[in-house]
């Protein structure tokens, strides 16, 4: 059962976030979780997404569905900028996650995150403890703040969130060499 804090959260970020993802977009959902972003969006018509998970869902999601991390994306059949949106709520604090993310979203396309604010973890934890708020799945060990994102990804919307949480829709930056660059040449060099 979803604590209510957490219940809270999950309506709000469904409603802020996916007011600004065209239904026909191409959406990848990275750290499914128990698949609650993909149950909303194929229900609200985006017939286009896609969920990544290192884990498996415990229920067969109503959408495509890609088992691993999504850092091997090469090896896993995904395509590089081949995404218009990536949706990563609560999931870029436990792993180093963003040359992925920028090598699978097309240029100019659109990164979706929710983070807890770094120095503020402990706020989470006692949540957590408490029982308020969804007890974390794997540690933290990536915690970041919005403004450090890697320059690859230009903000277009940040906030702070009930004082925890940052939200942010940032643009994937146009590189000159999109064509065969740095997504190519990320894959071949992942390739084994």
């Amino acid at each position: 059962m979803t604590a209510v804090l957490s219940r809270y959260a999950r309506r709000k970020k469904l409603d802020h976030f996916f007011a600004g993802i065209d239904k026909d977009a191409r959406v990848l959902e990275v750290g499914c979780a128990d698949g609650w972003v993909g149950q909303y969006a194929v229900a609200g018509g985006w017939q286009r997404f896609t969920g990544i998970d290192a884990v498996a869902p415990p229920a067969a999601p109503p959408h495509p569905f890609v088992l691993g991390d999504v850092r091997q994306w090469p090896r896993l059949g995904l395509e590089p900028g081949s995404y218009d949106v990536v949706v990563a709520f609560d999931v870029i604090e436990h792993g180093d996650l963003f040359d992925a993310m920028a090598a699978l979203l097309r240029p100019g396309g659109r990164l979706m995150v929710t983070t807890p604010v770094p120095h503020l973890d402990w706020a989470c934890r006692l949540l957590e403890c408490l029982g308020l708020a969804e007890r974390r799945t794997s540690p933290r060990t990536h915690l970041i703040y919005l403004r450090d994102l890697p320059e690859e990804f230009r903000p277009v919307e940040t906030s702070v969130r009930g004082g925890l949480s940052q939200w942010g829709v940032f643009e994937r930056v146009p590189h000159p060499s999109d064509a065969d660059g740095p997504a190519f040449q990320w894959a071949a060099a992942q390739a084994p």
